[in-house]
């Protein structure tokens, strides 16, 4: 029923934004046809600012044979931008009314072989495909930001889902170059913005109370866990940790500490006096860059742990 995924060569993008247009960037760069819809022609100058910075990097890390810029088209008409699509990635703004209402139109206009999969951090595709006349080709594929960088896309389908849609998009997304994590189930926040989530929890609480600064933070992750973790995520980190025992004597050892009050995970009332403590630490951590020059910075500096992960295999 779908086509091989081999033999995709044409995807659209809809939606522009830093996840959009991080999509849009990342299928140029694997030599595909790509269409972008931009709802307004107002969003072409923000866009296209995305695509010059992540060029920069999709260009150091080596483009695919055939791919260019010169494949892309931006249209502003949905009909026209699915029209040829044989693949969709939808990057919609985070509103589940506002995605609902674009399945239902997506569901009656895109032929019902083409798989269509969403950017969504914070919506669980059960919830999306509920107005879709053609739920089953509908699939979550959520990526890190930037997309058209890290690796990482979260797969899992709704319960009106087929199965055989989700197996085609995790094949899909590794063929086009990302490392797909098929979720066991469908729960809210995946499981990358979930951890994620639980280290930003405890960094809020640590602000609050006065007991480091946004700069202590990102010290001691990126000087910390953040270097080992671009070879072992957390699991692999402890089992190594501990020698020859590995995890069974890291849980026998340290186990009893987990009871220990270290965490406060739940979420920190977001007063007034934290937000404007967070947004004065990172303001000082920024030191007057600009986001164009601090998304310049981030973007090289993960090329070259890519690529020094790479020369390393």
């Amino acid at each position: 029923m779908y086509l091989p995924n081999k033999e995709v060569t044409r995807v659209t993008s809809i939606g522009g934004g830093p996840i959009g247009g991080g999509w849009a960037a990342h299928f140029l760069a694997r030599g595909y046809d790509v269409t972008l819809y931009l709802h307004d022609p107002a969003e072409i100058p923000a866009f296209n600012a995305i695509l010059d910075t992540a060029w920069v990097s999709l260009t150091a890390l080596g483009l695919a044979p055939g791919a260019s810029r010169d494949r892309l088209t931006i249209v502003h008409d949905l009909g026209e931008a699915v029209a040829n699509a044989q693949f969709i990635q939808e990057s919609a703004p985070e509103n589940l009314t506002m995605k609902q209402a674009l399945y239902k139109t997506l569901g009656e206009i895109v032929p019902p072989e083409v798989v269509i999969g969403s950017s969504t951090s914070g919506s669980m595709m059960t919830d999306i495909q509920a107005d879709c006349a053609t739920p089953e080709r509908t699939v979550i594929g959520h990526p890190f930001n930037p997309p058209y960088l890290l690796p990482l896309v979260e797969i899992v389908g709704g319960q009106k889902s087929d199965p055989e849609a989700v197996k085609w998009a995790g094949a899909f997304y590794q063929s086009a170059g990302k490392a797909p994590l098929m979720m066991k189930k469908e729960i809210p926040g995946f499981v990358a913005t979930r951890l994620q989530e639980a280290l930003w929890r405890e960094a809020l609480h640590m602000v609050a109370n006065g007991e480091a600064s946004p700069a202590d933070i990102d010290n001691a992750l990126m000087n910390g866990p953040a270097a080992r973790m671009a070879v072992q995520g957390q699991c692999m980190a402890f089992h190594v940790a501990c020698g020859a025992g590995g995890m069974a004597t890291n849980l026998d050892q340290f186990g009893p500490a987990l009871k220990l009050p270290w965490t406060r995970l739940d979420a920190p009332e977001l007063t007034k006096e934290l937000r404007d403590r967070m947004v004065s630490g990172c303001d000082d951590i920024a030191a007057g860059r600009g986001f164009a020059e601090m998304a310049e910075s981030r973007d090289r500096q993960i090329v070259a742990v890519l690529n020094a992960l790479r020369a390393s295999a």
